[in-house]
C-alpha cells in the first residue's frame, strides 16, 4: 500500500491491479515513448518534434492511483510533466480531473508541483507547493486517492492535500469514471515563474521516467461504463489517521 500507512483504507472486495508491466497505451507522441525491456518502466520525451503521453487501457470509478516518477534533470523551465486522472476526452465541457503537474525548473532552484481538482467542468481548484527534495535525482511516489467522499494527494506516503465532498461544491465533486494519464509538454507561456523562463530546446530531450504504476480499484467496461463482469466492487472509504493529519498540516505550512 502506498507508503505503508498513508491512511486507513476500508476496501470491501476490491479488485486490485498492481502492474507488473505498465498497462497503458500511447496517448500522443508515439516516437517519444520508450519502454524498458521488462515493460515495468516507461520514459516520455519532449523535443522539438513533439511531447508525449500515455493513457491507461482501463477506466476507473474511484480508487488509489500512484506511480514512481523521476523528473528530467537540469534546466527544464517551461516543461510540464503531469500524472493525472481525467475524462476530458469523453466529457469535453463537463469533465472531471485530478492532477499532479510539475512546473519545470531553473537549475539550482526548488521544484514546484501543482495539484488541481476539476469537477463537472469547473474551473479547477489549484494549489502549488515547493518540493522538499530534488525529484530529478531519484524516483519518488506520487499518489491520488479518489473515493465517493474524499480526495487525497500524497507524496512518498505523506498526504499533502485533502478535498472532502461538501455542499459548498454545488455538485462539482469529481464523480464520473476516469482514465489515468501521464504526459510531458511545452508550457513556456505559464509554467515556470509565470512564463518568465522558456523551454530551451538546445537542452532537449527532456526525459521523465515512470515506473511501478499501481491501480487499486475495479475496472469499468469502456463502453457501458459499469464494472466488468469479473469485478466485484463495493465500498471504498478513506479515513486519515491523526498522525497523517499532522504530517499533512506540517507539509502545507512549510511548503505550500
Amino acid at each position: 500500500m502506498d507508503g505503508g500507512l498513508l491512511f486507513v483504507l476500508a476496501i470491501l472486495t476490491v479488485t486490485s491491479v498492481v502492474a507488473a508491466a505498465l498497462d497503458v497505451t500511447t496517448l500522443f507522441g508515439k516516437a517519444n515513448l520508450v519502454r524498458s525491456g521488462d515493460g515495468r518502466s516507461l520514459k516520455l520525451l519532449l523535443d522539438r518534434s513533439s511531447g508525449s503521453g500515455f493513457i491507461s487501457t482501463a477506466t476507473y470509478h474511484h480508487g488509489l492511483f500512484s506511480a514512481s516518477i523521476k523528473l528530467p534533470q537540469g534546466y527544464t523551465a517551461g516543461v510540464v510533466v503531469a500524472f493525472y486522472t481525467s475524462n476530458g476526452d469523453v466529457f469535453e465541457k463537463t469533465h472531471d480531473e485530478l492532477d499532479f503537474e510539475f512546473l519545470g525548473n531553473v537549475h539550482g532552484e526548488e521544484w514546484r508541483v501543482q495539484t488541481n481538482v476539476y469537477g463537472k467542468g469547473s474551473t479547477g481548484r489549484e494549489e502549488r507547493y515547493l518540493l522538499p527534495f530534488d525529484p530529478a535525482k531519484e524516483f519518488h511516489r506520487y499518489s491520488i486517492l479518489w473515493t465517493a467522499h474524499s480526495i487525497i494527494f500524497s507524496i512518498d506516503g505523506t498526504p499533502i492535500r485533502e478535498v472532502g465532498r461538501c455542499d459548498a461544491m454545488s455538485g462539482d465533486y469529481p464523480s464520473k469514471p476516469m482514465s489515468i494519464y501521464a504526459t510531458i509538454w511545452y508550457a513556456s507561456d505559464w509554467a515556470t515563474s509565470g512564463g518568465g523562463y522558456k523551454v530551451d530546446y538546445d537542452r532537449a530531450p527532456f526525459v521523465p521516467e515512470f515506473s511501478d504504476l499501481a491501480l487499486l480499484r475495479c475496472r469499468l467496461d469502456p463502453i457501458q461504463q459499469v464494472p466488468g463482469a469479473a469485478a466485484n466492487c463495493t465500498a471504498m472509504a478513506a479515513v486519515m489517521t491523526p498522525k497523517k493529519q499532522r504530517e499533512m498540516r506540517a507539509f502545507r505550512q512549510r511548503y505550500m
